[in-house]
C-alpha cells in the first residue's frame, strides 16, 4: 500500500501520475519531490478507457427524499407512500417519480444505488465528500482537523493540468446562503482538512437574485437567479493587487498584471501553492470556463437560467478543460428556502421547486457530456448527505433519515441501466447491498485512478485511509 507522508514525500520515477496514484507497494525513488515529479511528468498524460478523468458531484444539500424520488413504494400505507405516482423509465421494470420525466428517459445511462446508509445525522456534505462518518453531528463549520475531501486528494496528488485547479466548488462554499443566524457558515466537506488549506478547492462566488418574498419562511422556496463567478484576485494569499487599476475591467487587470508580474520574476518567489493559485485565476482556460456568454441561448435554456443550472453548465465547461473534481451544491437560502431539508411542505417543495430544477439540469449535463464524447470519462454523481424519514409528519414533511438514501451515477466507467441494492417495504432500511459513504468515495477514487487504500498523515502523524475503510463497489463497475 502506498503511504504519502506529506509535502516531503518522495514518489517513484518512470511511471505516469495516474499509475503512481493507483498502484500500491511502489518502490520510492529518493531525491524526487512532489513538485519536481509533477514538473517532470507534466506532459505525460495518460488515458484509461472506461475510467474517469473528471467527477461532477451534484450535492442535494438537506437530504433528498428517497421514497419520493427514486424508490417509490406505491403499496405502502398512505402515511408512507406520499402523494407522487411512479412512472416507467428507459430501463425495463424500473420506475421513478412522475415529476422526473426527463431523468426517466435517460435511466438507461445510469446506475442507481438505493441503499446508501450511515449514521451521520447532520446537514454537511462531509460524509459523501470524504467517506468519513465518525464526526460530530453538531459540527456546523469546517475544522482544520477534518479529513480531506476527494477534491483535496486530487490536488494533493497533482491530478489535472498545473495551470488549472484540481477541484472547483460551485456556486460557492456550502453554507454561504444561510440565514443571519448562521451567517458565514462553512459547512464541513469540500476542504483540505488536516492536509492544509492549500488543498481547498477553488471556491466560486455568486450573488443570486430572488424574484419575490416567500409566503412561508423556509418552506416556500424562491428560485435563485444568477451565475457562479471566479473569485477576486484580492482573495489570493500574499498577492497585493492595490497596484491594479480599479478603472479598468477585471479582465484587463488580470491580463496586464499577469504579464507584468511574470516579466518581473516576482512570481518565482511565491510558493508552489501561490503560483498555482495565481495561474488558476489568470489562466484563460479558467476564465473561459466561467464565461457563460460563450454558450448559446438554447444551451442556457436547456440547463435552466437559475443558479443550479448555471453551475452545472460551468461544471461541464470545467470538465472540458480537464478539472478533475467539480462539486455543485444546492444551497439552503435562509428564508428563501431550505432546499432538500423538507421538514414541512415536502411534496410542494419537490413538485414546484426541487424536482423541476433537477429534471432539467442533470439530463442536460449528461446528454451534453455524452454528445461531446465525455461521458465515459466523466463520473456524474447526484445525491445528498442523507435520506428522509418514511413516515410523513404532521406538517406534510419528512424528517432526517441517514439510515437510507440514494445515489444516482452516470458515466465514468459505471454500468448503464443498473440498479444496486434493495430496501424494505417503506424505503427505510437496506435489505441487501448496503453502501456506506466510504464505499462511494472509494469507488470515486478507483474510477479516478487513485488507490482507494492510499493513506495520508493527519496533523498528529497518523496514517489515515482516504476512503476511511470503504471499499469500491465492484458490482456497479462496467
Amino acid at each position: 500500500m502506498l503511504t504519502v507522508l506529506g509535502d516531503s514525500a518522495k514518489l517513484c520515477d518512470g511511471v505516469t501520475r495516474r499509475e503512481i496514484m493507483r498502484v500500491g507497494g511502489l518502490s520510492l525513488f529518493a531525491g524526487m519531490s512532489l513538485p519536481g515529479y509533477l514538473r517532470a511528468t507534466e506532459s505525460s498524460a495518460t488515458t484509461r478507457p472506461g475510467r474517469a478523468k473528471s467527477v461532477v458531484l451534484f450535492n442535494l444539500l438537506g437530504g433528498p427524499s428517497q421514497m419520493d424520488m427514486f424508490d417509490l413504494k406505491p403499496n405502502a400505507p398512505v402515511e408512507v407512500r406520499g402523494e407522487f405516482l411512479p412512472i416507467a423509465t428507459s430501463v425495463d421494470g424500473l420506475q421513478i417519480c412522475e415529476h422526473l420525466p426527463n431523468v426517466a428517459k435517460l435511466m438507461h445511462k445510469t446506475t442507481l444505488i438505493r441503499t446508501v446508509s450511515h449514521g451521520y445525522n447532520a446537514h454537511n456534505p462531509l460524509p459523501i465528500m470524504t467517506g468519513f462518518t465518525g464526526g460530530n453531528f453538531g459540527q456546523l463549520k469546517a475544522d482544520p482537523t477534518d479529513p480531506p475531501d476527494v477534491g483535496a486528494i486530487c490536488q494533493y496528488l497533482g491530478l489535472g493540468p498545473r495551470n488549472l485547479p484540481g477541484a472547483v466548488c460551485l456556486p460557492c462554499y456550502p453554507g454561504w446562503g444561510e440565514s443571519s443566524m448562521y451567517a458565514g457558515l462553512r459547512r464541513p466537506g469540500p476542504y483540505g482538512g488536516f492536509l492544509g488549506s492549500q488543498y481547498d478547492p477553488l471556491f466560486a462566488v455568486c450573488d443570486p437574485k430572488f424574484g419575490r418574498e416567500p409566503t412561508v419562511k423556509f418552506y416556500d422556496p424562491v428560485l435563485p437567479i444568477g451565475d457562479p463567478q471566479l473569485p477576486s484576485v484580492d482573495e489570493l494569499p500574499d498577492i497585493t493587487v492595490n497596484r491594479l487599476s480599479r478603472r479598468r475591467s477585471m479582465l484587463d487587470q488580470l491580463d496586464t498584471q499577469f504579464a507584468k508580474t511574470r516579466q518581473s520574476g516576482s512570481i518565482d518567489r511565491l510558493s508552489l501553492f501561490q503560483q498555482t493559485a495565481f495561474d488558476m485565476l489568470t489562466s484563460s482556460k479558467t476564465r473561459d470556463a466561467f464565461d457563460l456568454s460563450q454558450e448559446s441561448a438554447d444551451t442556457r435554456d436547456r440547463y435552466g437560467r437559475n443558479l443550479s443550472g448555471s453551475s452545472m453548465l460551468v461544471a461541464r465547461r470545467l470538465v472540458e478543460v480537464g478539472v478533475p473534481f467539480i462539486s455543485v451544491h444546492a444551497e439552503i437560502f435562509g428564508k428563501y428556502g431550505h432546499s432538500y431539508d423538507m421538514h414541512e411542505n415536502n411534496f410542494g417543495m419537490l413538485k414546484d421547486y426541487n424536482l423541476p430544477i433537477l429534471d432539467q439540469c442533470v439530463p442536460a449535463l449528461i446528454e451534453d457530456l455524452d454528445s461531446r464524447g465525455l461521458l465515459d470519462s466523466t463520473l456524474v454523481i447526484v445525491m445528498g448527505e442523507m435520506g428522509r424519514a418514511p413516515k410523513i409528519n404532521s406538517k406534510a414533511g419528512r424528517d432526517h433519515w441517514p439510515q437510507c438514501g440514494f445515489s444516482l451515477l452516470a458515466g465514468g466507467g459505471v454500468k448503464r441501466g443498473f440498479v444496486y441494492g434493495e430496501t424494505d417495504k417503506q424505503a427505510a432500511y437496506p435489505i441487501s447491498h448496503a453502501v456506506s459513504p466510504g464505499d462511494l468515495v472509494a469507488t470515486i477514487y478507483q474510477q479516478l485512478g487513485i488507490d482507494p487504500h492510499l493513506t495520508v498523515r493527519d496533523q498528529t502523524g497518523r496514517p489515515i485511509g482516504i476512503s476511511h475503510g470503504g471499499e469500491p463497489i465492484t458490482e456497479i463497475i462496467a
